[in-house]
């Protein structure tokens, strides 16, 4: 069957994106990885979580929760695309330790299950995350529902689908949103795009620079500590670079791309949006669009903060999750 236009590009684009993942890793050496790995371990045992699989109609999903249930609701973050759980680790420290969390590997992310045959859209991985909800209990009582980037926009549609689940729902730069004209993010992708031959087998060849340079578009002002972070926290040790091509396509396919906004009305749960206002991977006026859609919405917007919320600005984000927590559900802030 013939490609269209249109399927082509998304397929171009996804394919760079994929590129960044696989080349910036490729920066970072055994040794790299190594004390990657260690680190993350260290600060897993700081925020005193424990790593967990739930199995769920061929998936094995993997996620680390700290704390019971209570009386309180419980929080379940979900990270961005191409990222895992571990995105989250930064936000735990301003997390007061009484309240129960979950954060969970995607499918298709970290080290939960991929299966190429299955679809990635933001409605099915919604159902996806109800399924591993009620595999691992969570659906017993509403909790609060977080999601970052491409978690976000899952997070909103899960919110929709799933209305009697979700006490409250905060978003940070979620996609899934109709924008009007092109952003820097899309520029970059679309100068890598006039040197790539689609016929190649390769599909697109992204150069270290390139790569480099699209990552650090979602960052306020990228230091080399940022960076390293971020390129660790992209790291995965299975083949990957397929999986995210088609996660992408998936994911701007006619049934999944603006599938946020045009369930934002059916959200029902107290809503709050966090936006960088240097954000260049997603454009801020989302924010405002979602505003005016999903009832009872509040919007905050971060200045020195580009996309990548929790690496830019982890304490202020963490602590606006905890106070719209808090606001909503009653908890008190603990030691």
């Amino acid at each position: 069957m013939e490609l269209t236009a249109v399927k082509i590009l998304f397929m171009v684009f996804g394919s760079i994106l994929a590129c960044i993942t696989s080349i910036l890793v490729a920066r970072y050496n055994l040794w790299h990885k190594i004390l990657f790995k260690i680190w993350t371990w260290i600060r897993r045992m700081k925020r005193g979580v424990k790593v967990k699989y739930a199995k769920h109609n061929g998936y094995n999903f993997c996620y680390f929760t700290r704390g019971k249930p209570g009386s309180q609701p419980s929080m379940l973050m979900l990270h961005g695309f191409s990222l895992t759980k571990d995105m989250w680790l930064d936000t735990l420290k301003y997390i007061p330790k009484d309240i129960h969390v979950v954060c969970v590997d995607l499918p298709g992310h970290g080290a939960t299950t991929r299966l190429m045959g299955d679809s990635y859209t933001a409605p099915d991985q919604a159902k996806r995350v109800h399924e591993f909800v009620k595999t691992i209990g969570m659906d017993k009582k509403p909790f609060h529902l977080i999601g970052f980037s491409m978690g976000g926009m899952i997070a909103g549609v899960y919110a929709a689908l799933y209305p009697s689940h979700v006490r409250c729902l905060s978003l940070l730069c979620p996609g899934g949103i109709r924008y009007q004209g092109g952003y820097e993010f899309i520029k970059h992708l679309r100068e890598v795009e006039k040197s790539v031959s689609v016929g190649s087998p390769r599909l697109v060849s992204l150069t270290e620079g390139q790569g480099e340079e699209l990552l650090k578009l979602g960052l306020y002002h990228p230091s080399i500590a940022q960076l390293q972070l971020l390129k660790g926290y992209l790291e995965d040790d299975r083949p990957q670079r397929m999986f995210f091509i088609k996660n992408f396509l998936d994911l701007s396919s006619e049934e999944s791309r603006y599938s946020l906004q045009e369930n934002a009305s059916k959200i029902k749960a107290p809503t709050e949006i966090l936006w960088g206002t240097y954000d260049k991977i997603l454009n801020p006026c989302g924010a405002d669009i979602l505003a005016k859609a999903i009832p009872h919405c509040q919007v905050f917007i971060l200045d020195r903060c580009g996309h990548f919320i929790t690496i830019d600005r982890p304490q202020k984000s963490a602590e606006l999750i905890l106070e719209f927590h808090i606001s909503v559900c009653g908890t008190k802030k603990t030691n």
